[in-house]
């Protein structure tokens, strides 16, 4: 191996000492910092490692990571916990820190940027009782962390509160030889002014950081970027750029295929299954996710396709047609109409939206499975297998459950337990059961075939390395993937005793199907092929094609070992994924969304709740697991909708529009700039490229936090500048108030292009509100991000009204109890006796029984439910009629159906239909 480094690279430290301290043998070369060791990189990296297989890794803490685990010490998750925030949380504000103190001499600025972080690291050290960030010994976190603060951390003039712990850990860390060598080799001594040269080819850094923990960060927390001259400069000439000096958005025309010269993205989200309706979690985990960056895809010029579909083979399947009284075939007929449904009201922007029960899906699966046989990475093996003597079969996967034996979690199925989400075999089961029986399964052999993945593990991992350090991995992809590679691969079963299923094409397997995790991820090659006969131009083109996955942590191993080793066994130039985008896990309230379960708000529901669709997809949007996981709150999603959407983006999108119709007869006037004004410009650029930053890297969720950050910077540019007092003044005034407004109405429009993802219903409205230009969105996401005057003096506004509407707390009072496991049990059913004094407790009603008539109609579901879309109708009625400003005797009309819907709703869900006593306060 050769490790590459420069002189004067603080990112070189890190990789000396961790070389020195493992003993791993390297040859070392000094090189200058602008030469190109990597050849694929459109720019120079260093340090650069060169492994034996003649690839590189080029990102420091990838290269320490692989030094450690090379000499024999594991990495754990708590240090790989360290690694990740290192390179995503403390990264950006010590580089900014670190350009502030070499280059512009603000050392006491500097510290301050570094407050957050180095904070957040005094608490967790506080916390632990080991001399080290994870342990009595020092590990690759302990390395990686200590090289990052060094420049500072060894100055001992530099203050950053009080950080005791810090300093003790630091000086612990210090005492090795290794890293005071690694520190002098590359600094010279020099601190702070050996950087300067690296410092000055870099880009100015002017990432936020936004706390050392972003996902538990209270709001308003965010540093405030420090706009400097020269952004505002850069801002104002932006600004003046006309709008035809950017190229126009080309038409969607299909069939969409990879084009030369164009950056050709491919997108999956992992298959649903079809055997349900998908839950919230569900769609935040793969569908919604994609088409966010589908959607910003496409606004930046990219070559995009988008495929999905139902996954319908498989014991899932059988198992709902058991207890629906269907065949396989109309239950994937049903449900496949039920998804695309859902999706179609979430606005999923599907380029094709399939499944895998079809002829295309048998070809391609059946193809790589004769490939793979032919170049020997299949195995035959007899296993032993759960049967069920009742039923006379072999039970798959699905069709037992029993206890976990690795968690003892008393329902996990004979694949996989869903608490501790460890894969397994049914025999391993504890107490097994059959699913459809209820009765004990024997354990009887069985023969089957198997994917040598042992086999092709150095393959794997020769890919592993190229496209997790050149693509963009989450996290707990890459930790989920490490973990299963390091406790070494096993051969997979890849068939099953089912009816269900794609055919196993082999003579002496006839009664047998493939695996649904071998089947169902051929089913993005075969969609595509249902889409475009010419699908090989995707899914075999890994020269031109890029491809993203989008999924639930879950999914992670099958799409980063199983499948991929099925495409390199197969030898056909496969198209592999570049970018694994795993998300954690949404709950719900305070438990977890289950499909068997039917815990939570699915699909279907949340269209009944009369809450628009672009709500719950900025509500999910905002709460998506991509650190850690997170959950659903309907009282929480009131607050977003009534702080975030209405009271923040909605009221300054509002004004913008407003201001521009009541005081300048619906034209935008006439701007010259001021100070305050050019300064809003460029706190608007740098928020507009936060967001394409972020977006690059699927950072979502964030980028999301880019769009409010600009509505408030507009409200607080608003409120100060006062149009609405100044179009009464003199002409200097009436021209102030020009400008602001002008200056606003365009921020809106800005703001509509950068929803489109997000919101593309309140998007297109707010475009449609403003008569932009059509090109105005992609023309401002395109290249780095240009705001510019998309709406300049003169343009026409058209009608402007509000875009949203607040979310009332008994509204979601209704729903949290609708949807919170509450509903009335059926009718005739008999309620279990209470045994405990707390059970006894907990029944107490709060309120007072319903009345005898409330009783007659207890289970009505059938009326209570459109009951309930009548009265979400009724209410979406009166709250247009007050925005309207109707006359008040039409308004207490209409109120007054409304009140007699809910009363009937009352009745039919079993509830008293009076509204309960107020309580008084408790002591």
């Amino acid at each position: 191996m050769k490790l590459f480094v420069s002189e004067g690279n603080p990112h070189c430290v890190k990789v000396l000492a961790a070389v020195e301290l493992t003993g791993v043998k390297c040859d070392i070369s000094h090189v200058n910092q602008d030469e190109q060791v990597v050849p694929h990189l459109s720019r120079p990296s260093l340090p650069a490692l060169l492994l034996p297989s003649g690839l590189h890794l080029f990102i420091p803490n990838a290269i320490c990571r692989y030094l450690f685990e090379v000499s024999g010490q594991e990495v754990s998750d708590q240090s790989n916990q360290w690694l990740e925030w290192e390179g995503t949380e403390l990264q950006p504000p010590l580089m900014q820190a670190l350009h502030m103190s070499a280059l512009q001499g603000k050392g006491a600025e500097a510290a301050g940027t570094l407050q957050g972080p180095l904070s957040f690291l005094e608490r967790s050290l506080n916390k632990r009782a080991t001399q080290f960030l994870t342990s009595e010994e020092v590990t690759v976190a302990d390395i990686v962390l200590w090289a990052a603060l060094y420049p500072f951390l060894s100055d001992s003039s530099f203050m950053a509160g009080d950080l005791g712990q810090v300093r003790a850990w630091f000086e612990r860390v210090g005492q090795l030889e290794a890293c005071r060598s690694a520190a002098q080799a590359v600094l010279k001594g020099k601190g702070l002014e050996a950087l300067k040269g690296y410092l000055q080819k870099q880009p100015v850094p002017h990432i936020q950081h936004r706390g050392a923990q972003p996902c538990n960060q209270a709001e308003g927390e965010d540093a405030e970027h420090a706009i400097t001259e020269e952004e505002i400069q850069a801002a104002v000439k932006t600004w003046s750029q006309a709008l035809s000096d950017f190229p126009a958005p080309a038409d969607r025309q299909h069939p969409i295929l990879p084009k030369e010269g164009k950056r050709n993205v491919l997108i999956t989200s992992a298959l649903p299954y079809v055997n349900n309706v998908p839950h919230l979690g569900n769609i935040i985990g793969c569908v919604l996710s994609a088409d966010v960056f589908a959607r910003y895809g496409r606004l930046r010029g990219w070559n995009m396709l988008f495929v999905c579909g139902t996954d319908e083979y498989g014991t899932a399947t059988e198992n709902k047609a058991r207890e629906e009284g269907l065949t396989p075939q109309e239950i994937c007929d049903k449900y496949h109409a039920v998804h695309a449904a859902i999706y179609k009201w979430f606005q999923i922007d599907f380029d094709f939206f399939g499944r895998t029960t079809t002829a295309h899906q048998t070809e391609i699966a059946q193809d790589i499975f004769w490939r793979l046989h032919q170049r020997g990475y299949l195995l035959e093996d007899t296993v032993e297998q759960l049967r069920c003597e009742s039923c006379q079969r072999f039970l798959a996967d699905r069709f037992v459950e029993g206890i976990c034996p690795h968690c003892s979690y008393p329902e996990a199925r004979g694949d996989q337990c869903d608490k501790c989400g460890r894969l397994i075999n049914a025999v391993e089961l504890k107490d097994p059961l059959c699913k459809v029986c209820k009765q004990t399964p024997v354990v009887r052999s069985s023969k089957h075939l198997f994917l040598d993945l042992p086999k092709l593990e150095s393959q794997l991992e020769e890919w592993l390395e190229q496209s997790v350090s050149s693509g963009d991995w989450t996290p707990n992809a890459r930790q989920i993937t490490r973990s299963w590679l390091r406790d070494g691969l096993k051969p997979r079963c890849i068939t099953r005793d089912l009816l269900w299923g794609t055919p196993v094409p082999h003579p002496d397997f006839s009664e047998k199907v493939f695996y649904v995790w071998f089947d169902a991820p051929i089913g993005y090659l075969s969609i595509t092929a249902n889409y475009t006969e010419q699908w090989e131009k995707w899914w075999k083109n890994p020269k031109q094609v890029e491809l993203y996955n989008f999924m639930a942590k879950d999914n992670v191993p099958f799409h980063s070992v199983v499948f991929p080793c099925s495409l390199l066994g197969a030898q056909d130039n496969y198209t592999l994924v570049n970018n694994l985008i795993a998300t954690e896990y949404l709950n719900y309230e305070d438990t977890k969304f289950s499909k068997s379960r039917g815990v939570g708000v699915f699909g279907d529901m949340a269209k009944d709740t009369g809450i628009p669709a672009d709500v719950w997809r900025f509500y999910l949007l905002y709460v998506r697991p991509e650190g850690q996981d997170s959950a659903f709150s309907w009282a929480d999603m009131a607050l977003k909708n009534n702080s975030e959407l209405l009271n923040n983006l909605g009221n300054f999108i509002n004004r913008a529009g407003m201001f521009v119709s009541k005081f300048f007869e619906g034209r935008v006037p006439q701007t010259e700039l001021q100070p305050e004004d050019s300064r809003l410009l460029a706190q608007v650029v740098w928020e507009l490229r936060q967001y394409i930053q972020l977006l690059d890297r699927v950072r979502i969720r964030d980028a999301l936090k880019c769009i409010l950050n600009i509505s408030r910077h507009g409200n607080q540019y608003i409120q100060v500048n006062e149009p609405w007092k100044r179009i009464k003044g003199e002409d200097k005034d009436r021209q102030r108030a020009g400008t602001v407004t002008a200056v606003a109405v365009n921020v809106a429009c800005l703001l509509a292009a950068m929803l489109e993802p997000y919101m593309p219903t309140v998007s297109a409205t707010i475009r449609d509100q403003l008569r932009a230009p059509p090109s105005s969105a992609s023309t401002m996401l395109h290249g780095a991000g240009s705001f510019i005057c998309t709406l300049p003096a003169g343009h026409r506004i058209g009608t402007v009204s509000p875009l949203f509407q607040k979310l009332e707390a008994d509204q979601i009072e209704a729903l949290r109890k609708r949807f919170g496991g509450q509903q009335p049990e059926e009718e005739g059913s008999k309620q279990q006796p209470k045994t405990d004094a707390t059970s006894e407790a907990n029944a107490k009603p709060a309120t007072p029984a319903p009345p005898a008539e409330a009783a007659g109609n207890f289970a009505k579901p059938e009326r209570a439910k459109q009951l309930a879309q009548e009265v979400a109708e009724q209410g979406d009625r009166v709250r247009a009629l007050k925005a309207q400003k109707a006359e008040k005797a039409v308004i207490t009309e209409e109120v007054a159906k409304l009140l007699e819907l809910k009363k009937q709703l009352a009745l039919a869900e079993g509830k008293n239909p009076e509204p309960s006593p107020q309580k008084g306060k408790k002591k």
